[in-house]
């Protein structure tokens, strides 16, 4: 007599966990809590997001969702500010109740959705959020940690909550504890109750590789939280292909079978590598090529490359300091630029870049692509790279900023009509021991160019960033320096500042600057100043390369 299988046993065994995403996604029930793995486009479910809301569309159901995700899941027109989007034109307000997300800056109209109340919004870091996954999957109440404390993350200042609603229903919270008399935050929100998860390759029994991808991501936490006691859930992975059982090497699985529920095969054009990219195998790190030729050309002579140079002196500085390579993070926008610069000047070998999403090494793109790089070395899972950031295991970073205040706290991101999150930087700003702050002096319409060694502000911004007070609170210098002994730095194109003492000092200014003109006359304090200035470095403001290998290659050798 044949022996009938259990529901249970065929999932256990893999016997039919390929479906339809329909089929899968039927599943979840009104008033789930979904995890949804990405970083832009990266690790991102494209097609498992599409399905979920034409499921809904088309049935009313599942409804009152509740959103997680490690990042975000999407870019500008595709993944969830696609269906945002959509929600908004169609007056959809019952699909989603609330969304706990690091980032919401590639979505305008969530943005919008948040400041007009459709749903309870929610943010916290990305390293906080990565954590989170591995400890609710570990059955832990959540997350313990300094990063946050006396900044808007902190209960005491707003918390994590980003409009009314969020306020009121408090889904996801912080706690303060003290713990031999230092406060830490213990970051908690509802366990997850389904896993939308991407893969390349998932074999017969479910079993999952990510060799096509460009990030290892935090597939295998969120499967882990879903799945932990006490109430266990169901993840579901959107692959490109299914192959038969024992064709994926033990070593190359990312998560194992019995974690995943359902298998379904997702159409090539909705699994992009990134963006603007189906598939380079440079990005998945699969191929390594030598990084020069990988740059078309320089990159122009503007204030963005010009501050992207100072900040490289910084990291020569800190290599000749310390005799070695120093491994170095990079944030989105101007910081990301570095890495270019390094590759011009040739000393990349000396700088071990790392970008928020896992790469090592190689170049970063920049834009909706940020989190993929050209060529890496090494990959890290995201909480295992946050691991890095936190710890204080890295030697410098390098970070974007939107305002910064007399006594030296930073805004990376937040104003009333603008909401994007913290994303990576509370946690990589709480770790690094040498943190350098790189931005436009002001922002608006402007006109700088470099000539002959000197800057020319041709039109000046219209928007001041160096203010008496932030708007929010991402970066506090004295929260920051009980946790971490830092030497701060805010570099621009015109002027370098040092904060010591809870006060910014003007350190430099660039050729060609006037201190009350062009840097006293558009900030709304003033910094210390000494008797005499120092000029920042000429060439960094000419067109020919700088010439550093030279130096580092000479301190190395003494």
């Amino acid at each position: 007599m044949v022996k009938r299988l259990s529901l249970e046993e065929i999932s256990y065994l893999g016997l039919g966990k390929t479906v339809t995403a329909e089929e899968a996604l039927s599943n979840i029930r009104d008033g789930s809590v979904v995890a949804i793995s990405g970083f832009n486009m990266a690790m991102t479910p494209e097609y498992l997001i599409e399905e979920l809301y034409r499921l809904y569309l088309k049935t009313g159901h599942p409804r009152d969702l509740f959103i997680i995700s490690d990042t975000f899941p999407g870019v500008p027109g595709r993944g969830l500010d696609r269906i945002a989007m959509d929600m908004y034109e169609k007056g959809e307000e019952e699909f989603i109740s609330g969304m706990l997300l690091p980032f919401y800056g590639w979505s305008r109209t969530l943005q919008r959705m948040i400041i007009e109340e459709w749903f309870e919004a929610y943010t916290w870091s990305i390293g906080i959020m990565a954590y989170w996954f591995r400890e609710v999957g570990s059955g832990r109440p959540g997350v313990l940690s300094r990063v946050g404390v006396e900044t808007f993350l902190d209960p005491r200042r707003g918390g994590c909550s980003l409009n009314e609603k969020a306020r009121k229903a408090g889904r996801v919270r912080g706690r303060i504890l003290e713990i031999d008399g230092r406060e830490y935050i213990l970051y908690q929100a509802p366990k997850p109750d389904v896993g939308l998860l991407r893969g390349s390759t998932a074999d017969e029994k479910g079993n999952v590789s990510i060799e096509d991808e460009g990030i290892q991501g935090t597939i295998l936490n969120i499967a882990q939280a879903v799945k932990a006691r006490p109430k266990r859930g169901f993840n579901v992975v959107q692959v490109l292909r299914v192959a038969r059982f024992g064709n994926i090497r033990a070593k190359n699985v990312t998560v194992p079978g019995p974690l995943i529920d359902f298998v379904v095969v997702a159409p090539r054009d909705k699994h992009w590598q990134g963006a603007s990219m189906d598939m380079d195998r440079r990005v998945s790190g699969e191929i390594i090529t030598p990084l020069a030729p990988a740059l078309a050309e320089p990159l122009p002579l503007d204030h963005r490359k010009i501050i992207a140079r100072r900040v490289l002196l910084e990291m020569v500085r800190l290599v000749k300091e310390e005799g070695r390579p120093i491994i170095v993070n990079l944030g989105v926008g101007i910081p990301s630029l570095v890495a270019h610069v390094a590759v011009e000047e040739d000393v990349s070998d000396f700088m071990e870049i790392t970008i928020e999403s896992g790469p090592w090494g190689g170049i970063p793109y920049t834009g909706p692509d940020f989190g993929l790089a050209i060529s890496p070395y090494a990959m890290l899972s995201i909480p295992d790279q946050f691991t890095i950031y936190e710890g204080g295991i890295l030697d410098a970073a390098s970070l974007g900023f939107l305002q910064v205040d007399r006594e030296g706290n930073v805004n990376s991101s937040i104003l009333p009509d603008r909401l994007p999150g913290p994303g990576g930087f509370s946690v990589i700003a709480a770790g690094s021991p040498n943190l350098f702050f790189a931005g436009g002096f002001t922002a608006g319409k402007r006109d700088i160019v470099a000539e002959d060694g000197r800057l020319v502000i041709r039109r000046e911004g219209n928007i001041r960033k160096f203010v008496n007070r932030v708007y929010k609170i991402l970066y506090n210098p004295r929260s920051a320096m009980e946790y971490n002994d830092q030497e701060v730095l805010y570099i621009t194109e015109r002027a370098v500042f040092k904060l010591e003492g809870g006060s910014l000092r003007l350190v430099e200014v660039a050729p060609g600057v006037d201190i009350e003109r062009d840097i006293l006359g558009h900030m709304e304090f003033r910094p210390i100043i000494d008797r005499r200035v120092e000029e920042m470095d000429e060439r960094i403001f000419r067109e020919r390369r700088m010439e550093v290998k030279k130096e580092v290659v000479k301190a190395l050798r003494m």
